[in-house]
């Protein structure tokens, strides 16, 4: 992005002062443009990246569409591929691949715009000089094994402790 705009700018405008405005080095400019006109120069990442993007997308493909990062670093694997899990998680990340997950989502809270809101009376400010001047209270849920359970709790502002909960029996 930054060396398009380098690109379209510099006949009137010159390289240097154009880098000295943003973030960017002449060199670094200078580089990228070195690397364009020779793919020789490209760093070896680069080529083994996209080698490897093409293994990982064939895989993918063959496996449904359903394969995440794991499952696709053990099939390279298994192909003898030598390869890192994180640079199959970047490559599947940088070609938009994502695996698909089993399991129904779990939709907690669904807001009524209708419904009737309680007035905030801090003002969302969320400061106190002293203890129990102020105690704010949400509630939050935790999954276990036969179900989400839900938690109120109550924090002191001063202290930011929590100084009472509820979780209600099943």
């Amino acid at each position: 992005m930054r060396v398009a705009f380098i690109d379209a700018h510099r006949e009137r405008l010159e390289v240097e002062p154009i880098c000295a405005q943003l973030p960017i080095a002449p060199s670094v400019y200078y580089t990228h443009k070195a690397r364009q006109q020779d793919p020789t120069r490209l760093p070896p990442r680069r080529p083994r990246d996209e080698a490897l993007g093409r293994e990982i997308r064939r895989i993918y493909d063959e496996n449904f569409q359903v394969y995440g990062a794991r499952k696709v670093w053990r099939q390279l694997q298994r192909e003898g591929f030598t390869v890192a899990r994180g640079t199959v998680e970047r490559l599947m990340r940088a070609l938009g691949l994502q695996g698909v997950r089993r399991g129904a989502r779990c939709r907690t809270t669904v807001p009524d715009d209708r419904a009737h809101r309680p007035v905030d009376h801090v003002n969302r400010r969320f400061q106190a000089t002293r203890p129990n001047e102020l105690w704010v209270a949400d509630f939050t849920y935790v999954a276990t094994w036969v179900g989400f359970v839900y938690v109120a709790f109550v924090v002191d502002v001063f202290a930011r402790r929590i100084i009472g909960w509820r979780a209600p029996a099943r």
